[in-house]
């Protein structure tokens, strides 16, 4: 099933069931009003929430025999369905607009041997040996159309195209082989970064902060099933599309060369602490060794140039530069819907 949160001027915004096509939408306040209480009560409410989904999807399936008006009497689930929304004109939050604990790995550990290469450093075995991992805030997203804001130019904005997971509740110390069971949704995460802000920041040995501001999600997120063959129970096995200002950046596969996979980074996740469940794990910046899918953020690009050539030629983004971020099943249709946004000056 596919879930999104619709702008209600609260804080958390109102769960909404969207159809398969994301066309239409309906809330669902006897279930679950907001996203996190249902991932609270997820064996309670996922069961009557896909049930909504189903009935939604028959609803406006004008291949259904059950929508003719001449059958005589109407499907019960079908004529309950009064209160439809129109969802492309849904105004969206991220699915869900806030959480108690959102970290990012790096699982494509290509991705941060290039960049290392490209400044000269070696790349310690360890990096191989266990994921990277950062504690983001949580506490603030943007919508997936939601203008990015750019506070100064020479901060270096750039954009990261990543996978998330949604879990549920996490127990501490949980095992690799465990952990699959605790994923319950996904969504993409454009996990924005000001690049010239973090040398100094990690300089100091405390990691991010300053450089990392609110990240953005994709319009709805949704179960494993909606992911068909292409989730294999550890892998996204799909390319992740970029563009900025409407022209292809990149298109690299998620399922390929991801070094640890998404049950390996809840495990890591929870080694020392349990993960409450809205807890959100990304998967860091998809990667692939062959570089003519492109990239998905511009510093990858920069140190790939720079290795080329000496010098980094694409510049950051700066105001008016639009991005997209989405992914494609093998049909050609959009999963998630589309991370668009536009760079606005403050």
């Amino acid at each position: 099933m596919k879930l999104a949160t619709q702008h209600n001027g609260s804080r958390d915004g109102r769960l909404l069931v969207v159809s398969r096509d994301m066309q239409h939408a309906i809330a669902v306040p006897n279930i679950s009003p907001t996203l996190q209480y249902a991932i609270e009560n997820w064996q309670h409410c996922a069961p009557l929430l896909n049930d909504r989904y189903q009935q939604l999807n028959l609803a406006n399936d004008p291949n259904n025999p059950l929508n003719n008006p001449l059958n005589n009497p109407p499907n019960d689930n079908i004529k309950n369905m009064n209160n439809i929304i129109d969802f492309t004109q849904c105004k969206l939050m991220s699915p869900l607009p806030r959480c108690y604990q959102w970290v990012d790995g790096s699982a494509y550990v290509n991705h941060v041997e290039l960049v290392r290469k490209a400044r000269g450093a070696e790349m310690p075995d360890s990096f191989w040996q266990s994921p990277l991992m950062y504690q983001g805030g949580g506490d603030s997203f943007l919508g997936p159309t939601e203008n990015i804001p750019l506070m100064n130019v020479d901060w270096g904005l750039d954009l990261e195209a990543e996978i998330a997971i949604i879990t549920d509740d996490v127990a501490e110390g949980t095992s690799v082989k465990n952990a699959e069971q605790h994923i319950k949704l996904f969504m993409l995460v454009n996990d924005i970064s000001l690049r010239n802000l973090i040398p100094e920041e990690l300089a100091k040995g405390f990691g991010f902060f300053q450089s990392k501001p609110s990240s953005s999600f994709s319009p709805v997120a949704v179960t494993a099933d909606e992911l068909g063959d292409a989730w294999n129970g550890k892998k996204l096995h799909l390319p992740l599309t970029s563009h900025i200002n409407d022209m292809l950046f990149g298109k690299p596969n998620a399922g390929i060369d991801m070094t640890f996979d998404f049950p390996t980074l809840v495990s890591h996740a929870c080694k020392s602490r349990r993960l409450i469940a809205g807890s959100i794990i990304g998967s860091g910046t998809v990667s692939n060794y062959d570089r003519s899918n492109g990239s998905s953020c511009i510093a990858e690009k920069r140190m790939l140039e720079k290795i080329a050539t000496g010098s980094m030629v694409t510049p950051f983004l700066t105001d008016g530069d639009n991005i997209c971020i989405e992914m494609f099943d093998n049909n050609g249709v959009s999963i998630f819907g589309a991370i668009k946004q536009r760079v606005v000056s403050q």
